[in-house]
């Protein structure tokens, strides 16, 4: 302990007035008390310069707060139009296809007052199944009521399959097979014209299966000639929605020329994208008959009255009633010059009489245009008559 004493005074003559940390004095005697903190060592620079000042504490840096930027507020939400009481009614009659596609026109028509879209279509119903769903029976009906101005048709994704009932050379798409399918298609098409009622058949589109594609590629073709037959206006979509390569492709551009999904994960049904596509397909042909007004198929044939009309002519191949003026071509009688004939003479009184005469136009001598080589020679014809007198 005295060891401890002289320690202590030594370290007091080299400047440490107080004892330290770890010493306590308890009597005469110092008792070493451990402590969790050490001091600093002071060194030669202490003592010739003084203490070092102690290093400042660290000042950490915080990262300003990145304020996210204002969400813009939604756009206003665009005014329900209200339909006109006396709207065009655009009927879709079909299977599930028709339901995407009455969507779909209902989206694309949504601002125009003068047009309403009805929903007509019926799932897994089409023209072989008479006995689930007799469409022949439908159109009769819905003609009528009256129910629809013109109608748009999308069937027959599920027609490949045979006629309930049907004999065992009946198979799809078969002779005898593709001979009753046709006469389901005349016999609904014919109803929709005696009724004088405009029709858009829209074809059906590639598949994602190939051997499933291959055969509603017949079926569409099928479908084809009984709409150019029956007076309606076919819409074929087939070769739209082929890749670059004539594969099947479930994507494609979009309106706006966008790569988008057109078709949904089954390889049957179409996307929004690709429902809004047909749309705009089918608003392209319906333009023939709808221009934001009332439906009308009245046109103004070139051939009435006059003798062409009594020849046969070509059937009505569902081109559009312009095209039917295009094919029957202008029609002028033969009586009369046409009117803009009035447009190229001016025959009015202030013009001088002709430079020549009717008798000198048909004597013309040798030189003038007008001889056409039979003109006669001017000084050998005053010889003659010299001789004459």
């Amino acid at each position: 302990m005295k060891r401890l004493g002289v320690f202590v005074v030594l370290l007091s003559i080299v400047g440490l007035d107080t004892a330290p940390a770890w010493a306590q004095v308890i009597g005469d005697e110092r008792i070493v008390i451990a402590q969790q903190e050490q001091p600093r060592r002071r060194t030669l620079f202490d003592l010739l310069f003084g203490e070092e000042p102690a290093a400042p504490a660290p000042v950490q840096r915080t990262q300003p707060r990145r304020q996210a930027a204002p969400t813009p507020p939604p756009p206003p939400p665009k005014p329900v139009v209200v339909k006109s009481v006396d709207a065009t009614r655009l009927a879709v009659f079909g299977d599930s296809l028709a339901i995407d596609l009455a969507k779909a026109l209902e989206r694309h028509y949504a601002e125009d007052p003068n047009l309403v879209v009805l929903d007509e279509g019926v799932s897994a119903s089409g023209f072989v199944r008479a006995d689930f769903f007799d469409w022949g029976a439908k159109i009769g009906s819905a003609i009528a009521e009256n129910s629809f101005d013109v109608a748009v048709i999308s069937i027959g994704v599920n027609d490949r399959q045979e006629f309930p009932g049907a004999a065992s050379d009946n198979i799809v798409l078969s002779p005898n097979w593709s001979a009753s399918y046709q006469a389901q298609l005349n016999q609904f098409l014919s109803q929709l014209r005696s009724a004088r009622k405009p029709v858009l058949w829209l074809g059906l589109p590639p598949m994602e299966r190939s051997q499933y594609s291959a055969d509603i590629a017949q079926i569409n073709a099928l479908q084809r000639m009984a709409a150019f037959s029956g007076g309606a206006e076919f819409i074929d979509i087939f070769d739209r929605f082929l890749s670059e390569d004539g594969r099947y492709t479930a994507f494609g551009p979009d309106l706006n020329g966008q790569n988008a999904r057109m078709r949904k994960d089954d390889g049957i049904h179409f996307a929004n994208a690709g429902a809004d596509k047909i749309a705009f397909y089918v608003s392209q042909s319906l333009s023939v008959f709808y221009r934001g007004g009332t439906i009308t198929l009245a046109a103004v044939d070139p051939l009435a009255g006059t003798d062409a009309a009594l020849m046969q002519r070509p059937p009505y191949q569902g081109l559009g009633q312009i095209r039917l003026l295009e094919v029957a071509g202008p029609v002028l009688p033969l009586g009369r010059l046409a009117q803009r004939a009035n447009s190229l003479m001016d025959l009015s009184a202030t013009h001088t009489a002709p430079a020549f005469t009717l008798e000198q136009l048909m004597d013309a001598p040798h030189g003038r245009v007008d001889d056409f080589g039979l003109g006669y020679d001017p000084a050998e014809r005053a010889r003659s008559e010299t001789e004459a007198l």
